[in-house]
C-alpha cells in the first residue's frame, strides 16, 4: 500500500489488486483530516495486507473519530475491526442496510454504529460532509459523500477504471491516464460493477448523475480509481458516466477460458505423470 497527500487535508492510501485478462484496479481509502479525523473505508482484507500500519503513516488511530463505511463490500471493509479496537472513540458510518449486510459475517457493534441516509449531513468539527448516492454502484447499500471545506466528492466505486499499471492504479493520478483510455476503462467498470445501468431509464439516470454536477468539486475520489482533480478532468469523467445507461453488461469468462488460464500457470516443460 501507498500513502500520499491530495490537497492540504486529504491523504490517499492507495492499493491495487490485478485481475488477470484485465489490468489492475486501484483499491483506495482516505483520511480526511478534519477537527473529528475521518477514514473513509478500510481497504482489502487480505492475509499480506496491514490497512493499521498503512494508516499509521497518515493518522494516529486512536485520534480518529469516524470511519466512513461507503458500503461493506469486502474490499471495503478489510480494516474494520482493528481500527475499531485501536480507535475506541471512533464511530462507523454507515446506513440501516450496511449494518444488516455486516451482520451476516460479523456483525458491527451497534453503540458504535452512526446511521446516515443520502442528503443528512455529519458535523465533523470544522466542516460538513453531506451524504449522496453516486449514479454508479454495485450495493444498494452505497453512500458517498461531499466535503464543503475541501470541495471533494468521496464516490465509492463511481467513477472507477482498471489501469494497466500496477504502480499507477496505487499511487498515480488519474489525469496521468490518456482521456480515451481512461473513458473506455470506465465504461468498461460501469458495465462490471454496475449492470443493472444497462436497463436504467436514460432521462431518470441522468437526474442522479445531475447533482454531482452541482456539486462542482474540485476533486473526485473513487474508491477503483487514482485521484482525480482539474475541472476539466472531471467533467468528462462526470459525461462518460452519464453514458451507462444501454451499456452492455460485462460476461465473465467461462470454465473453458478458466481451464485456458490455469494451464498458463502450469511451469513450462511440465510433463504429466
Amino acid at each position: 500500500m501507498t500513502t500520499r497527500r491530495v490537497g492540504r487535508d486529504i491523504t490517499v492510501l492507495g492499493d491495487a489488486l490485478e485481475v488477470p485478462g484485465v489490468g489492475f484496479l486501484p483499491v483506495n481509502a482516505f483520511v480526511l483530516h478534519a477537527r473529528e479525523p475521518v477514514v473513509v473505508d478500510t481497504g482489502l482484507g487480505l492475509p499480506d495486507r496491514d490497512f493499521l500500519t498503512t494508516l499509521s503513516e497518515a493518522v494516529d488511530p486512536a485520534d480518529v473519530r469516524w470511519i466512513w463505511l461507503t458500503h461493506p463490500d469486502r474490499d471495503h471493509t478489510g480494516g474494520i475491526f482493528a481500527l475499531l479496537e485501536a480507535a475506541p472513540e471512533a464511530r462507523v458510518v454507515t446506513t440501516f442496510l450496511g449494518a444488516g449486510e455486516m451482520s451476516t459475517d460479523r456483525p458491527l457493534p451497534m453503540d458504535r454504529m452512526y446511521f446516515l441516509n443520502p442528503g443528512q449531513s455529519l458535523d465533523v468539527g470544522d466542516r460538513s460532509l453531506t451524504a449522496f448516492r453516486p449514479p454508479l454502484f454495485d450495493n444498494p447499500a452505497t453512500v458517498g459523500f461531499y466535503d464543503d471545506r475541501s470541495r471533494a466528492c468521496f464516490s465509492s466505486d463511481c467513477f472507477g477504471s482498471p489501469l494497466p499499471d500496477a504502480d499507477l492504479a496505487a499511487g498515480g493520478d488519474a489525469g496521468a491516464v490518456g482521456p480515451e483510455e481512461l473513458r473506455a476503462g470506465q465504461l468498461f467498470w460501469a458495465s462490471v460493477d454496475s449492470p443493472w445501468a444497462s436497463v436504467a431509464d436514460r432521462e431518470k439516470f441522468l437526474d442522479t448523475v445531475r447533482p454531482v454536477k452541482e456539486m462542482d468539486p474540485e476533486l473526485v475520489l473513487s474508491t477503483h480509481l487514482p485521484p482525480a482533480a482539474g475541472i476539466g478532468l472531471i467533467a468528462r469523467m462526470i459525461d462518460t458516466v452519464g453514458l451507462a445507461p444501454g451499456l452492455e453488461p460485462f460476461v465473465g469468462p467461462d470454465q473453458q477460458a478458466l481451464e485456458q488460464l490455469l494451464a498458463g500457470f502450469e511451469p513450462s516443460g511440465s510433463a504429466a505423470s
